[in-house]
C-alpha cells in the first residue's frame, strides 16, 4: 500500500512511462508499471518528473530589499556593497524575516526546496544572522535553508569580523563563507583564505567562498583554496563561488589551474544572471561575458552548479526564484547548447548542486526522499527551453504546491481555440 503513486513520469535521464510509488516521506518503489494500490494516485501522462530545485548561492539576508536605501544607479557590484553597507544599520530583524520568508513562498511555488544562502556576519549585532536562523527553524517542514558565514567587508579587512564569524558559527551557522578578493591585499586575500579553511578543518565544516569575483586576471584566490583543501584534507568539502576572473585568465594559466581544482575536489558555483551584469563593467567593446569557465571545468570532472545569487536587491533589481531562468542564462552565456551540455545546465540547478549542499536523501531512486517537481515538459531542455509550469511540488511526500497547466487561448479563424503551447506532447502533431 502506498500513500502516492505519480503514475507515466518521464525522468531526467530519459526513462519514461515510469511510476513512483510513495510511502510516508520516501520514495519507496519506482518502476514500470508499479503494481500496488495508494490512496491517492496522480496520472502524470509523460509530463517530466525531477528532484527538487537547488540554489546553490544566494543571500536571503538581503533578498528583497531593492531601493532601500536607494537604488543602485550604476548598477556595479562595489556601489551594491556600498548601499548594503547603509541599510545594515538600519535593518530589524523583523523586516529581514519577513522578506525572507515570502522569498521562501516564491521558491516553493517555482520548485525550489532548497538554498545555500550566504549572510553578512560583519555587523556586531549579529541581527541577519540571528533572523535567517529563525527562518530556516520556520521553513524546515517545507524548505532546506542552509547558512554561509559571510564576512561580507573582508574578515581581516573589517575589524572584529572573525570572532564574529565564530560567533555565528556558535549560533549554528553551517558553512565557512569569505571574500578574499575583497581584502586589502592579494597576500592578505591569502592568508584569509588559510584561516577560514582551518577554521571549516577544526570544526568540521563544510567551506563556500566568493572567490576572485573579479575581472582581474591576476586574481587567483581560487589557487589558494585548491592547495588548502589539499592541504587540511578537505577534498570534496570547498566550494569556490562565482571564480569569475578565470573568464580573464591567461588559457596556459588556466591549463594548469584547473587540474588543481580536480584534485582538490573543488565544487564550483557560477551565477549566470548576475555574472553576466556586475562583470565587465570596465570594458568598453567588445565586452567579457563575466561567467566562469563552465565547460571547461565540467569536462575536467568538478562538480559545477549554479546559483541565483540575487533577487531584487542591491545587486539585481530582477528575479523570481526560478532555477530554470538561472539554467536558460548559463547555457546561453557558456554556449552549451549541445543535447548534452543542455542537460548538464539542467544538472547545474537541481543535482550538481544538491551535492555540493551535501543534502541527504535527494534523488530519483527508491530510498530517497519524496521531494519531487512534476514539470509540464516532457525532458530537461524542454523544460529549461518554455519554463515549464510546475504543476506539482512535493515536499516529503505532501503536495505543497500545485498549477493548473499553461495554454494559450487563440482566436484566430479555422484554429483551435486553446492550445498547451508548452508541452511538446500535446502538440507533436
Amino acid at each position: 500500500m502506498f500513500d502516492l503513486i505519480l503514475r507515466g513520469a518521464t525522468l531526467p535521464d530519459g526513462r519514461a512511462n515510469m511510476d513512483i510509488g510513495i510511502r510516508g516521506e520516501r520514495i519507496a518503489a519506482l518502476q514500470p508499471a508499479l503494481d500496488g494500490d495508494a490512496a491517492k494516485e496522480i496520472d502524470v501522462s509523460g509530463r517530466l518528473v525531477t528532484p527538487p530545485f537547488v540554489d546553490a548561492h544566494f543571500h536571503m539576508d538581503s533578498t528583497l530589499s531593492y531601493g532601500l536605501p536607494r537604488v543602485n544607479r550604476s548598477g556595479t557590484l562595489l556601489e551594491g556593497i556600498a548601499l548594503w553597507g547603509e541599510l545594515k544599520p538600519h535593518l530589524t530583524q523583523e523586516a529581514v524575516v519577513e522578506r525572507a520568508l515570502a522569498y521562501c513562498d516564491w521558491a516553493v511555488a517555482r520548485g525550489l526546496l532548497a538554498i545555500r544562502s550566504h549572510v553578512d556576519v560583519c555587523d556586531p549585532r549579529l541581527l541577519a544572522v540571528e533572523a535567517l536562523l529563525e527562518v530556516k527553524k520556520r521553513v524546515a517542514p517545507y524548505l532546506d535553508l542552509q547558512l554561509v558565514a559571510f564576512p561580507q567587508d573582508g574578515v581581516l579587512r573589517s575589524p572584529g569580523a572573525r570572532d564574529l564569524l565564530l560567533r555565528a558559527l556558535d549560533l549554528g551557522v553551517d558553512v565557512v563563507g569569505g571574500i578574499p578578493h575583497f581584502e586589502r591585499t592579494m597576500a592578505e586575500g591569502a592568508a584569509s583564505v588559510r584561516l577560514l579553511c582551518e577554521i571549516a578543518a577544526e570544526r568540521g565544516l563544510l567551506v563556500d567562498m566568493h572567490c576572485d569575483e573579479s575581472d582581474d586576471p591576476l586574481s587567483r584566490h581560487v589557487e589558494t583554496l585548491a592547495y588548502e583543501a589539499q592541504r587540511l584534507g578537505l577534498q570534496g568539502r570547498v566550494t569556490g563561488s562565482h571564480l569569475t576572473s578565470m573568464h580573464s585568465m591567461d588559457n596556459y594559466y588556466v591549463s594548469k589551474l584547473i587540474p588543481l581544482m580536480a584534485e582538490a575536489q573543488l565544487g564550483v558555483v557560477a551565477n549566470p544572471l548576475i555574472n553576466i551584469t556586475l562583470q565587465g563593467r570596465h570594458d568598453t567593446y567588445p565586452k567579457r561575458r563575466g561567467m566562469t569557465r563552465v565547460p571547461e571545468l565540467m569536462a575536467a570532472g568538478l562538480t559545477v552548479a549554479f546559483g541565483h545569487d540575487c533577487v531584487m536587491d542591491p545587486w539585481y533589481p530582477l528575479g523570481s526564484g526560478d532555477m530554470l531562468e538561472v539554467a536558460h542564462m548559463g547555457l546561453h552565456v557558456a554556449q552549451m547548447t549541445g543535447q548534452d551540455a543542455m542537460k548538464a545546465s539542467f544538472d547545474a540547478v537541481t543535482v550538481n548542486a544538491a551535492r555540493l549542499l551535501h543534502l541527504e536523501g535527494y534523488g530519483l531512486e527508491a530510498g530517497c526522499r519524496a521531494d519531487l517537481v512534476v514539470l509540464q515538459a516532457g525532458d530537461p531542455v524542454e523544460a529549461i527551453r518554455t519554463r515549464a509550469t510546475r504543476l506539482f511540488v512535493l515536499r516529503r511526500g505532501r503536495i505543497v504546491s500545485r498549477c493548473e497547466p499553461a495554454a494559450a487561448r487563440l482566436d484566430l479563424p479555422g484554429r483551435p481555440a486553446s492550445v498547451d503551447f508548452l508541452f511538446r506532447r500535446d502538440h507533436a502533431g
